[in-house]
């Protein structure tokens, strides 16, 4: 009896149709890109820049150690804890602001609700949070710190708005996109960006992240 040849495979076409399928997933497939945290970074200052003299009472220091432990002015605080800490700081108003352009002494702040303590900072726009942090320290425990910091910056706005112009800052900012793309509420524009300039100004978010530390 004749014997039986296996019959060959022909892998060829098997190959093609894989190398397709792959282009294919490359080209449909679409990937997450995490956009981080959204931080402009100040400009280089001139070499012959000279820095500003800043009183300490005008900063807040924040630290986070290696161990995921919060410190405010070295003293041990509970996370839970840290955005009315911060609120209080922004708040105080216990000085006069920074001179205007146009050459304007300082004002006081007639909106801030704060002690008013000459130990703590004197006018928002003066008020300054330092952030330091442990190469030790966790992402998530960094990015947790600083939620409640903006936190703070954003219900301080949001109060200040809703007294002057009847809505929150969140509210006002969603109006003042929105009349951006509408050709009916074109007119508003300039009108609802004055006012979100205005918050904006007022509690204006300062927030410094010193150089890590090594311990």
């Amino acid at each position: 009896m004749a014997r039986r040849e296996n019959p060959e495979i022909n892998a060829g076409s098997m190959a093609d149709i894989a190398f397709l399928l792959l282009i294919f997933f490359l080209v449909t497939t679409t990937m997450n890109v995490d956009s981080g945290i959204s931080k402009k970074l100040s400009e280089k200052p001139p070499q012959d820049y000279v820095p500003p003299v800043i009183k300490e009472k005008n900063i807040l220091e924040v630290v986070i150690n290696r161990n995921n432990e919060l410190l405010v002015e070295n003293e041990r605080t509970e996370l839970k804890d840290l955005k009315e800490l911060a609120k209080k700081f922004i708040d105080n108003g216990g000085g006069v602001g920074k001179p205007g352009e146009d050459g304007s002494p300082g004002k006081p702040c007639d909106y801030c609700k704060g002690e008013k303590s000459e130990a703590s900072s004197d006018h928002p726009n003066k008020a300054i949070i330092s952030v330091q942090s442990d190469r030790g320290t966790e992402y998530g425990t960094y990015i947790t710190v600083q939620n409640e910091l903006l936190r703070a910056y954003s219900e301080l706005r949001n109060r200040l708005s809703k007294e002057r112009y009847g809505v929150s800052y969140d509210e006002l900012e969603q109006q003042f996109q929105d009349a951006k793309k509408s050709a009916e509420l074109k007119g508003r524009v300039d009108e609802l960006r004055k006012k979100v300039e205005d918050i904006k100004i007022s509690y204006p978010q300062i927030i410094s992240d010193a150089e890590p530390t090594s311990s």
